[in-house]
């Protein structure tokens, strides 16, 4: 699971911004927003460097 929904409501960034930079259809992004698909590792990276967050920011910790 990811927080990528999460960090775009933070720093008001549209679903629609974050495709276009990452050069992905807003059908995958979302996809990676709803959590009914999770990015490749160097995406994440990428959407990270995009939204200036640390990875770890992206990513939900397990609660034990």
């Amino acid at each position: 699971m990811n927080r990528i929904k999460e960090v775009l409501e933070k720093k008001g960034i549209k679903q629609t911004w974050l495709a276009e930079k990452l050069g992905k259809s807003y059908n995958m992004v979302n996809g990676y927003v709803q959590n009914r698909q999770q990015p490749r590792l160097e995406i994440l990276f990428e959407i990270a460097r995009i939204l200036e967050v640390e990875v770890k920011d992206l990513i939900k910790e397990e609660k034990k």
